[in-house]
């Protein structure tokens, strides 16, 4: 998985006076925990703007006085006026130990179900995956490629490397439902194909 670099600076004081500087600057208050000892440091509210504003997903290297931390965003806070970023949890990565991410799912492929006129519903849009940090994936890839209409994908039909999937197998990702424009062609390819199977 891709990373976002954000730099940043300890924070002495966490108090809501010093806190309030910080926003005043343009300075984002953020935490990192999971590593036994509580991180806190600032850092200036335009470095997250790759890791924010983007529907994909990254890890991010905070490096605070000359230390490297190796984390995810767990948790974001905007103003409910301004929409400002007022503050950030980061958690804390190793090597060793898996965690779990909602990653994007990557449709690929054409579905002959929506060429018909099939209506596509994308159900799933991000799915939670468990790994090691080294095998998080950037994305996960669902081919629709077989969709007829009334098809769908599930969890189970999707293919991992590396990584496991936090839902039933039963889960749909994507499916194609019948819509008024849809034609007949994959009615009569589907009588054709009963058919064939049962001579």
């Amino acid at each position: 998985m891709k990373s976002i670099t954000i730099k940043g600076s300890k924070r002495e004081s966490v108090g809501k006076v010093a806190t309030k500087a910080l926003r005043n600057a343009g300075m984002v208050p953020c935490v990192i925990y999971g590593g036994g000892k509580l991180v806190h440091f600032s850092a200036e509210e335009l470095a997250f703007k790759k890791l924010v504003y983007t529907p994909n997903v990254y890890t991010a290297t905070i490096i605070v006085d000359g230390q490297s931390i190796q984390t995810i965003l767990k948790d974001i806070q905007f103003h409910p006026v301004t929409d400002r970023i007022i503050h950030a949890d980061f958690y804390q990565l190793f090597e060793d130990k898996e965690i779990t991410m909602r990653i994007p799912v990557n449709l690929t492929g054409t579905s002959p179900g929506v060429l018909n006129g099939g209506s596509l519903r994308f159900t799933n849009r991000k799915l939670k995956v468990k790994a090691l940090p080294a095998n998080l994936p950037d994305f996960v890839n669902a081919n629709i490629s077989a969709l007829r209409i009334g098809g769908k994908l599930t969890v189970a039909s999707l293919t991992t490397d590396g990584y496991t999937f936090m839902h039933p197998d039963n889960t749909v990702v994507v499916q194609v439902r019948t819509s008024r424009n849809a034609t007949a062609e994959d009615d009569i390819e589907g009588e054709e194909e009963s058919e064939a199977a049962a001579e």
